[in-house]
């Protein structure tokens, strides 16, 4: 059997956007193969079906954001600081023109009524940056805040997700996270983004 002739991770990351933007439903087999341009025969050979691709990208994704996640709250003076970054760039990434939101999120109010294994992948992705945050939360709080307040960042990281199709002034999304998420040092931060 010859070898493929395609780098496997270029082809994954154009799939991610092709899902990303059409969704599981409006991305047909024969829309998938002109984006990747790939042959049917070589996607079906190198990836399985079009669900077994989609949840390669999913995984993808899912590893890519919790890599940048980890980077974030590894290089903050602080947990709640490396938070409010996170957040914050959630809030820059709504204000851009081509903003798609978060793949998992879209992915979960996809097939939320179907119940299938594409949707219980993305909730286990959702679950595990979670977890993360819960894990550094713990280096400063209990077991017990740090699960609520990971939960907290959850809620408002999927607000802020779904909100931001309204196109809401960056500063009105900014002035709810603070006093929807009170307890991060959100002076602190704004001090910090202006040195």
């Amino acid at each position: 059997m010859a070898k493929a002739q395609f780098d496997r991770e270029e082809i994954i990351d154009k799939a991610i956007d092709l899902f990303w933007s059409r969704g599981f439903s409006g991305a047909s087999m024969q829309l998938v193969v002109a984006v990747t341009g790939l042959k049917p025969g070589s996607l079906y050979y190198s990836f399985g079906n079009k669900e077994a691709l989609f949840k390669q990208a999913l995984e993808r994704y899912a590893q890519k954001g919790l890599s940048r996640i980890r980077k974030t709250l590894e290089s903050a003076p602080s947990v709640g600081e490396g938070i409010c970054r996170h957040l914050d760039q959630f809030v820059e990434e709504a204000g851009h023109n081509d903003f798609k939101s978060c793949f998992l999120v879209k992915t979960q109010l996809e097939l939320a009524g179907e119940g299938n294994e594409l949707y219980a992948h993305a909730v286990r992705k959702l679950a595990e940056i979670e977890s993360l945050f819960q894990t550094f939360l713990e280096r400063e709080y209990d077991a017990e805040l740090s699960c609520s307040r990971a939960a907290s960042i959850m809620l408002h990281s999927f607000g802020l997700r779904v909100y931001g199709y309204q196109r809401l002034p960056e500063e009105r999304m900014r002035l709810a996270l603070r006093q929807g998420l009170p307890w991060l040092p959100w002076d602190q931060h704004d001090m910090q983004k202006k040195e």
